[in-house]
Formats: structure tokens, sequence, C-alpha cells
């Protein structure tokens, strides 16, 4: 049986700041060495150059390594998961997963969250947007399962990767080996690199089966309801982080999920919340939630008919401000009112995570 899981969210002040991490050390409320993974929101672009991932990513290593006893090399193998761009209302943050001593955890029947971290095998250049990235992603997803101790697909209810992206450097050293790949557009791959690993989860959690090359990015009718990926250069694999629930395992969290239909669906939301176990009225208000949801993680979207609710609007027609970010700050706002608390993740290109114009949602909820 895996150790339970303590889940915490702390603030990010600036771009390098690290400290609520430190502080949770410092207090006695998490171990450096007991950290599994941190998801987190930073304050850049969101774009292929955003370079706040990287600081952040340094600002949170720096700090397990000097509080722990995990070499620097070590700690470079915790998935840590940075989703830039806070735009609009959207607060930067970081959510740490870390395990604890069954001994101090309160002993439950009922289930609770269970964490399992794997690294795909390396995902080359030319594997973007094809089905070798499903099938690496697939096998890394079930290898995350089994370290959660989740058996069936059931139980997981949020996957979150970290996935390598295209740059002018591995599209010309794929050329340089005799291979193509699926978009020269850097941009453009961000998105098709989460498309792509978003099937290889649905793949791993028997939600559809192996997709055709051609189905990759393109049927939309095909997704998971529990992905959220990002990808960036930071990296060349995938980072995957399996959430799911527990009988047995103990501890006070408990997660759920659902979908949003569209960039206005705060029902989804609210009914991730309800799925994580908590108990709120038919028609609910941020102050029913108390200090019992301890984060919602959203994936979102512009709809590709360029309307929502049979509202015309342009967000794919404008060239001033990409859609990306006008979805990120929409869906962003409808989180924060749902919630009460801007501190939310919200991450954007969720081709084939939830339905076509809308996202997959997972809330975790502290049952005390």
């Amino acid at each position: 049986m895996p150790d339970p899981i303590e889940v915490h969210k702390v603030p990010i002040g600036s771009v390098t700041d690290a400290s609520g991490l430190a502080a949770l050390i410092d207090e006695g409320v998490i171990e450096a060495d007991r950290v599994l993974a941190v998801i987190g929101k930073t304050e850049g672009n969101g774009g292929v150059n955003d370079y706040t991932r990287i600081l952040a990513d340094r600002a949170f290593r720096e700090v397990l390594t000097a509080k722990g006893t995990r070499t620097a090399d070590e700690v470079a193998r915790v998935p840590l998961v940075w989703s830039g761009g806070t735009d609009g209302v959207l607060s930067p943050h970081a959510t740490i997963f870390a395990s604890a001593d069954p001994a101090t955890a309160p002993a439950s029947g009922e289930p609770r969250v269970s964490v399992g971290i794997a690294m795909s095998e390396v995902i080359l250049p030319e594997d973007i947007g094809r089905p070798a990235m499903v099938e690496k992603v697939a096998r890394g997803v079930r290898e995350a399962m089994k370290l959660a101790g989740i058996d069936d697909p059931a139980d997981v209810h949020y996957v979150q990767t970290k996935t390598p992206l295209l740059t002018l450097d591995t599209i010309n050293d794929a050329k340089r080996r005799g291979h193509d790949v699926v978009t020269e557009d850097t941009l453009k791959s961000m998105d098709i690199s989460n498309s792509t690993t978003a099937l290889g989860i649905a793949v791993a959690l028997d939600e559809i089966e192996m997709p055709a090359a051609e189905q990759i990015h393109r049927d939309l009718s095909l997704f998971s309801s529990v992905a959220s990926c990002s990808s960036g250069v930071e990296l060349d694999r995938a980072q995957i982080v399996v959430v799911g629930n527990v009988r047995g395992i103990g501890g006070r969290y408990r997660i759920g999920h659902g979908v949003m239909n569209d960039a206005l669906d705060a029902d989804g939301i609210w009914s991730a919340i309800r799925s994580a176990g908590l108990d709120v009225p038919a028609r609910p208000h941020y102050s029913d939630l108390g200090d019992r949801l301890v984060n919602v993680f959203i994936k979102c979207e512009a709809d590709p008919s360029g309307s929502v609710r049979g509202r015309r609007n342009i967000m794919l027609d404008d060239s001033d401000v990409h859609w990306h970010r006008q979805i990120k700050a929409c869906v962003g706002g409808v989180a924060a009112a749902v919630t009460g608390d801007p501190a939310v993740f919200v991450s954007v290109a969720a081709v084939h995570q939830g339905p076509s114009g809308g996202g997959t949602v997972a809330a975790i909820a502290d049952l005390g």
C-alpha cells in the first residue's frame, strides 16, 4: 500500500519565489524528501519562449535540494509541472504533493488521494503528433498507476503531464537524422504535443482504442475525461503525475473530476467538486466551500466553431491577442468565481482533453 498523501497550495510572490514550499518544510507540514510532485502556474506568456517555467523550476528544486537529503540528480527527477500564463485574474501558485508517514495520517477506509509518478521514454521530435508518442505516454501512465496502487482506471481522476514541444533546434535535429516533423510551427506544436499526450492517457485508461495517425489532433470525438497536458522546452520526455483515489491508504484528501462542456460551464466545475466528496447545495456559492477545497485543475480550449452558446466570438480571428490568452482569462474568471479564489490551475490547448470547446476539471478536497 502506498503512503498517504498531503496536498497543499502555496502562492508564488515572484517568478523565482519558492518560499511557500520552504515554509511548509520548515514548519514540519511536509518533508522535503517526501515531495513527489509540484503542479503550478507561472506568470509568463505561456508560449514557447516562456522561461518563467524554467526559473520557477530552478527555485523549487533548489529548496528541495537544500532542505532534504536527496542529491541534485535525484531532485531533478521529481516532476515539477509548470503551466505558464496567468492571464486575467489568475494568480501564480503551486500545488505540492508529498507522501506522509502513515503513523501521522488519519486512518480511513474511504477513498483517499494516491499519487504515482513516472517519466516516459525519450520522446523524439519526430514522435510528436504521431502514434509513437501516444504509445510512449500510455506506457508511462500505466507505470504511474502501478506506483499509485491503482488497479481500476475508474479510480484515476487526474493525469497531469508535461511533454516536449518542437523548437527550431529539435526540428533541425530530426532533419539531420533523416526524419520529418508533424509541423514546423513551434507554437502549434505546443497544442499538438498536448493533444497527442491526451490520447496516450485515454488509451492507458481504456477510454479509447489506439487512434490512427490521421485521428491525432483531428478527430475531436476522441478525448480523455481526466487528462491535463502541458508542454514546454525544458524536457525531452513526458513527466507524468497520476492522481486518483485508493481505499485504505488513509489521509485527509480526496480527488474527483468532471468536464466543462464549454467555456462558461460553471456546473462542470461544481460537478468535479462534488465528485471530490464535498456536499454543497443544489445552487452552490463559493462560501459553501469554507477552506475544504485545495484546488481545481482545468483545461480549456477556444471552441473551433467560433461561438459559445450560440453567440459568435472572435478569439480565433484575433491577430492582436492569441486565443490561448483569451480563453485562459475567460475560463480563469469562471473558475475563480466558482471557487472564490483566483489561484486556480487553468491551462490552455485542450484538444482531446474533455469535449471540444470545453475541457477537463479535477478537484481536490480536504475532508479532514
